[in-house]
């Protein structure tokens, strides 16, 4: 959505079926479909699965590593091929630039590492986290002024905040919500893409 109302017309890729997506959906393997279309393209942007390189998997849950799927490197190597520029977000990403939902006045600590390769973004400057984020920590209640937008109970946000939270309206489904970039992230990505992308040199 981000990309879209930077001016983008936006195609998405999964190997899930995503109903609820709001743009052109295909269904294949993402990794695939970069190396056959991707030059099609103006641009890419990979979220590739975090789960394999996410903290807890590489601590708490480090025996359940090798179940998740680790596409950070093939789907790399598969935008590389394209000549295009592209935006990688996940876990294992450089972090070229990290955003917070503190940058953009939304209510939740989600930072997202991104990693680009042809074209030069600037990021906002990181406001320094203030407050709590509402919910439970080690058996007390706390109120704050963020929310949890990940998990269940606890405190968490309910469906309808992270909605809210978020800036998404065209899913309820709980696992979509937890692992979505905030629409604010890629529209101020996009909006430097596209002028880049918009100059004689490009």
């Amino acid at each position: 959505m981000g990309y879209h109302r930077a001016g983008f017309d936006v195609t998405g890729i999964d190997i899930a079926p995503r109903p609820r997506y709001p743009f052109t959906f295909i269904q294949a393997d993402a990794v695939d479909y970069v190396l056959a279309h991707g030059h099609e393209y103006a641009a890419i942007h990979g979220s590739w699965p975090c789960q394999h390189d996410a903290a807890i998997t590489k601590g708490t849950n480090a025996h359940l590593r090798n179940t998740y799927a680790d596409l950070y490197e093939p789907g790399r190597d598969a935008m590389l091929a394209t000549g295009r520029p592209w935006v990688i977000e996940t876990t294992a990403a450089r972090p070229d630039v990290v955003l917070c939902g503190t940058q953009f006045g939304l209510p939740l600590l989600r930072h997202r590492k991104f990693e680009v390769h042809g074209w030069t973004p600037l990021a906002p400057p990181h406001v320094r986290h203030r407050g709590r984020v509402r919910g439970w920590r080690h058996g007390t209640y706390y109120e704050g002024d963020y929310v949890a937008a990940y998990g269940k109970g606890g405190g968490k946000a309910t469906v309808p905040e992270m909605q809210a939270a978020l800036g998404i309206d065209w899913t309820d489904i709980h696992e979509e919500l937890t692992e979505a970039i905030p629409p604010a992230y890629t529209q101020f990505l996009g909006e430097q893409l596209l002028a880049q992308l918009a100059t004689p040199a490009a």
